[in-house]
């Protein structure tokens, strides 16, 4: 929920009350002061969308990211916020990203060499005006929150954006302060050894290897309670991308012998098939009902052969077509 503190904090900035847009998403203030309180990306996409579309500021997600602060990022980025260097926050930020954010396409990571090391957020291709700023909140956000870690500006060394650049583009080097390349193939964002070297005037010893303690329990309980069922569908969403991962694939990932799987799986009365399927459906009910998303789009993302194989799949799932459900839904909101 705190990415929504941003983006309401952005909308402010612009002149416009967000509070109306909140309430329409049923996010009040007690629901937004939750806490572990999640919202779903495809839901979050279109709130990022409704509020570009009322600012009229197509560049919303980065003024996002230049607002946000470590503490939006809940336990995760007050432990940043005590790192003893940029190095250490930024691996706190991407060790402990489970406790803030969950996303089926992926997760962030960052890749360090001797010259310094890459930010890099997972691909959520493909691209279009619901889905955009969310990149560009998280490439602005990582370099106004290790600021605050730092307490002075930072410059990267250069950005990578995978898709083509934008009608606004020309704000993309102001908002990151550096160069930035599109089309690229991933996005990230890269920091030299100087800038992650860089300490933090208000880094507490103590209060830092506390609060990692309280992370890692908190990580460590989100992990031990998660059936096979759940990591498998955790693997599943970066594997489906226009394609269908099998049986073999899902095991190799998990380190264990196909038969294995397939035993403990029956163990907990499923098979790989239904937990394909189930969540196949589960994320189809999502993007069909708080996205624009084309139906195409969607088949790729849910790694069906064409739209039409999705189609006949989910009329089999909801006794409906795409179509007709996306007007039922409407028609109910």
């Amino acid at each position: 929920m705190g990415f929504v503190d941003s983006l309401a904090e952005a909308m402010r900035s612009c002149g416009q009350d967000p509070l109306a847009l909140l309430d329409s998403y049923g996010l009040d203030p007690a629901r937004l002061a939750t806490p572990r309180a999640r919202l779903s990306i495809p839901r979050y996409m279109r709130l990022g969308h409704a509020a570009i579309e009322q600012t009229g500021q197509p560049d919303l997600g980065l003024i996002m990211g230049k607002l946000s602060r470590l503490g939006q990022l809940g336990l995760a980025g007050v432990t940043a916020a005590q790192a003893p260097t940029v190095r250490q926050a930024a691996r706190s930020l991407i060790r402990f990203e489970p406790l803030y954010a969950s996303n089926y396409r992926g997760h962030a990571s960052f890749a360090e060499d001797h010259q310094g090391g890459w930010l890099r957020f997972h691909s959520i291709s493909p691209y279009n005006a619901y889905n955009r700023f969310v990149i560009d909140s998280v490439l602005a956000g990582w370099t106004r929150q290790l600021e605050q870690v730092a307490q002075q500006p930072i410059t990267p060394e250069r950005a990578h954006i995978e898709f083509p650049a934008p009608h606004y583009s020309d704000a993309y080097e102001p908002a990151l302060a550096c160069p930035v390349e599109f089309a690229a193939e991933h996005n990230q964002l890269r920091l030299s050894q100087a800038t992650l070297n860089l300490r933090n005037p208000q880094h507490c010893p103590s209060t830092w290897l506390h609060l990692q303690e309280l992370c890692e329990h908190e990580l460590e309980q989100l992990t031990r309670t998660r059936s096979l069922r759940e990591r498998i569908i955790q693997l599943l969403g970066p594997l489906l991308h226009g394609r269908e991962p099998d049986l073999q694939e899902v095991a190799a990932r998990l380190q264990m012998p196909t038969w294995t799987l397939r035993r403990k799986l029956a163990e907990e009365g499923t098979q790989f098939r239904a937990i394909l399927n189930e969540t196949r459906h589960d994320l189809a009910v999502a993007y069909i009902r708080d996205t624009e998303l084309a139906f195409g789009e969607i088949a790729y993302l849910l790694g069906f052969a064409s739209a039409e194989a999705f189609q006949r799949a989910f009329k089999r799932w909801n006794q409906q077509t795409p179509g007709e459900f996306r007007r039922a839904q409407r028609l109910g909101n």
